[in-house]
Formats: structure tokens, C-alpha cells, sequence
């Protein structure tokens, strides 16, 4: 297999991005200390977060998982659609919808959760848990947001830093999940 010429190489994106890095581990760090009080509270309310997790939708939560899930398959589309700009907006313009999508479902859950709330039996729990996912869903909502922006002129290394960001959120609500849904 022949070299070919440094002039002719087309550029690699490795992914070394320092502020992508930064960004990424500290919304790992940011949503593990979340999760980490999570669990300890519940140590300590065992039973209030049982009966809490009663309370949600895990069939609503499952759907809004395979939402996320579609979201981060379109994002990856759009990263290798590098070479079809058109091809690439409307990966991005799914990515993002898929994201309003969540949000609305989110939203509306939300609505059917709040009267259990301010339930004194239920402990902590729903304080930790609008605080978790509110946070997560305000990533959502921006980032949906960034990814049209994005898509209307679209940039490879844009591109690859928004969806790279993209997978992270999805990645956390696929811990967050089981974390205050199941169990």
C-alpha cells in the first residue's frame, strides 16, 4: 500500500481537542458526584426512595431512552456524512429534534410527577431527582439547540465536538436510568 503525499493527506481529527476533553470529564465528574448522592441518600432513606421510584413512569423513561438512543445514531451518521454537507444538516437537524423529542416527554412527565413531590413520604428523593435530570435535561435542550446551530453551516471539527458532547449526555442518562427508574 502506497504512502500517500502529506499535501494530498486530508487532515485527522483524532479527537485531541483539550477544551473537548476538559468539557467531557468534567460532565462526567459533575453527574457522577450528582449520582454518587444519590445513592448515598438513598442509603439512608431506603424506603422513602423505593416507594418514590413507584411513583415514576419506567415505561415513559424506556421510551425516552430509545429516543436518545435514535438521537445518538443520527449524530454519528452526521459525523461520518462529512462528505455530503447536505447529507450531514439533515443528520444534525434529526440529532437535534430527536433531542426536543426527550424534552418534550420529559417535560410531560414531569407534569404527572410534580404532585408526588412535595409528598413528605417519599424523602428526598424527588428533590435529587428533579435536581439529576433537570440538569440533564437542560444539557438536552442546549445542545439540541448547538446542533441546529451547527447544522445550518456545518463544520467537520463542529461536528465532531458537538456529537462527541452528544454521546456524553446520552451516555449519563444511560446510567441515570437504572440509577432512579429501576431497582
Amino acid at each position: 500500500m502506497a504512502d500517500v503525499p502529506a499535501s494530498h493527506a486530508e487532515p485527522v481529527d483524532e479527537g485531541g481537542d483539550l477544551l473537548l476533553w476538559i468539557l467531557v470529564w468534567s460532565e462526567l465528574v459533575t453527574f457522577g458526584i450528582l449520582f454518587a448522592a444519590f445513592l448515598v441518600v438513598s442509603l439512608f432513606q431506603p424506603a422513602e426512595f423505593a416507594a418514590a421510584k413507584l411513583q415514576l413512569s419506567t415505561r415513559i423513561a424506556g421510551f425516552n431512552t430509545i429516543v436518545l438512543l435514535a438521537s445518538s445514531w443520527t449524530a454519528a451518521l452526521a459525523v461520518h456524512a462529512v462528505s455530503n454537507r447536505r447529507l450531514q444538516q439533515v443528520y444534525l437537524a434529526a440529532t437535534a429534534v430527536l433531542g426536543f423529542g426527550f424534552v418534550a416527554v420529559k417535560l410531560a412527565e414531569y407534569a404527572a410527577e410534580i404532585p408526588a413531590a412535595g409528598d413528605a413520604a417519599f424523602g428526598s428523593f424527588f428533590e435529587l431527582y428533579f435536581l439529576i435530570t433537570g440538569f440533564h435535561l437542560a444539557h438536552v435542550a442546549f445542545l439540541a439547540l448547538v446542533l441546529l446551530l451547527i447544522a445550518w453551516r456545518p463544520r467537520q471539527s463542529n461536528v465532531v465536538m458537538a456529537t462527541t458532547i452528544w454521546h456524553v449526555v446520552d451516555l449519563i442518562w444511560l446510567v441515570m436510568f437504572p440509577l432512579l427508574y429501576l431497582g
